[in-house]
């Protein structure tokens, strides 16, 4: 008895019809909506924004040395507040920027610049101290453990505006702490979590197919999804058979429009100098917010980039010196998508989120005060376009930004926030798992109507 693999199944099977049309007899990929589990879902409500692109900066950036000034610190610079720990003044001055007159420090000199178009939350708080615990935390809202990530959540309730491309997509060529914990799906069906690019010359593995057999790829790959279908309809239930599926198809569209995104022969010399590339230059973070955008215009919902991984960070017990080239890396391309989305007319439409997992301490151990320790009950996370206010700071903390005075923001309020922008009711957007009802803002998180235009 002759045994076969499934690949000289699918060989021999189609050595039979490679003659005939198979447009006719089987599904053609890109057109099998019913395959596609990320089709668009209308927005619940009425959304200000259509997709949102993510800023997370690694390590817990201090807010009073970069969005949230405390001038009382330089005055008060050397005061013990409790045994062998004093108040540490900024290195950096400040500057009120636009018409609004936002402060921020000298650190952000580009952002300042799109001052008018920042909504600053400097009343964040947390639950966690930990780099891992907050990491996961700022992504999934968890207290303990690993739950989906936001990305993953926003995938889930609203679909992908363009079949052919993923709908949740991440920067990041370092991983930061929790690995890639933070963009993963967990316990959601497998789809929804983050596609990795790096910036690279290959930014996505094994993108280019092969040159003698992608002649009959589309062919191969509609009876694989014909013989994968009727193997999933015997096993109902199972949904990580529906996320081989959609892998099958979303590679093969992959191959197709992915380049289109990566090219930038498109791009003029003055977008290519606001962001600080070149057209074949390397491909630093500037390369990144610019693919953002160009993914995002194409229909990508939610793309998140990372800025540095789980070392070389803004985590600076030591050396706060290091905070010029962690901000260098960041604040002209950061300030140049803000921008490059607005002259497009696709700011309205498109929220902006920058945030770190925690912020840091505005005192500093009296033996070392050229650094700040973890600090995770009130630092400043912002929000640019997509229905928020421009030029508006949100929440305040006291003169030396050790305790929020006004309008504290949990995690869980930032979240049911980006959700509501994005037509999504927080406390409904839930996921049953093991008996229980999950939801992004766990059992709390309430909707921070000040930041919203």
């Amino acid at each position: 008895m002759t045994h076969f693999t499934r690949r000289q199944a699918i060989q021999t099977s189609l050595a039979s019809t490679l003659g005939l049309s198979l447009i006719g007899g089987l599904p053609s990929l890109s057109a099998a909506n019913d395959l596609n589990p990320l089709a668009n879902k209308p927005a619940p409500v009425v959304p200000k924004a259509k997709r949102a692109i993510m800023f997370f900066l690694t390590g817990g950036v201090s807010a009073c040395d970069t969005f949230d000034p405390k001038p009382a610190l330089r005055r008060d610079h050397g005061k013990e507040v409790r045994k062998e720990r004093v108040l540490a003044a900024s290195r950096w001055d400040s500057h009120r920027y636009g018409d609004s007159g936002l402060e921020l420090t000298d650190l952000f000199p580009h952002l300042g610049r799109c001052a008018d178009d920042l909504c600053l939350i400097r009343s964040m708080h947390g639950d966690k101290g930990d780099h891992f615990e907050a990491t996961l935390s700022m992504h999934s809202g968890a207290k303990a453990g690993v739950l989906p990530g936001i990305g993953a959540w926003i995938s889930y309730g609203l679909g992908t505006l363009n079949a052919s491309l993923p709908s949740h997509v991440v920067f990041c060529e370092k991983l930061p702490y929790a690995g890639s914990q933070p963009w993963d799906s967990n316990f959601l069906p497998a789809y929804h979590q983050g596609t990795r690019i790096v910036p690279a010359s290959e930014p996505i593995p094994n993108l280019t197919p092969d040159a003698v057999l992608s002649r009959h790829q589309d062919n191969e790959l509609a009876l694989l999804q014909r013989m994968n279908a009727r193997h999933r309809d015997a096993r109902p239930g199972d949904q990580t058979l529906d996320a081989r599926m959609y892998s099958f198809q979303s590679a093969s569209d992959l191959q197709r429009t992915a380049p289109q995104v990566f090219d930038l022969a498109g791009e003029s010399e003055e977008t290519l100098d606001m962001y600080g590339i070149t057209r074949d230059g390397p491909r630093n973070f500037g390369w990144q917010c610019l693919m953002a955008r160009r993914m995002s215009e194409r229909g990508v919902r939610f793309i998140e980039l990372v800025d540095t991984g789980a070392s070389g960070n803004w985590d600076a017990h030591s050396n706060m010196k290091s905070y010029e080239k962690l901000s260098r890396n960041v604040d002209r391309p950061m300030a140049a998508l803000i921008a490059d989305l607005k002259q497009r007319g696709l700011l309205d439409e498109t929220l902006v989120i920058c945030c770190t997992e925690f912020g840091r301490t505005p005192s500093a151990p009296k033996s070392q005060m050229d650094g700040r320790d973890h600090f995770k009950d009130a630092f400043t996370c912002w929000l640019a376009g997509g229905g928020t206010k421009g030029g508006f700071a949100y929440g305040a903390t006291d003169e030396h930004g050790q305790k929020i005075v006004e309008n504290p923001v949990h995690i869980h309020d930032f979240h049911a926030t980006i959700l509501h922008l994005m037509g999504i009711d927080h406390t409904k957007l839930t996921y049953s798992f093991t008996g229980r009802d999950f939801r992004l803002t766990g059992l709390a998180g309430n909707v921070v109507h000040g930041v919203i235009a």
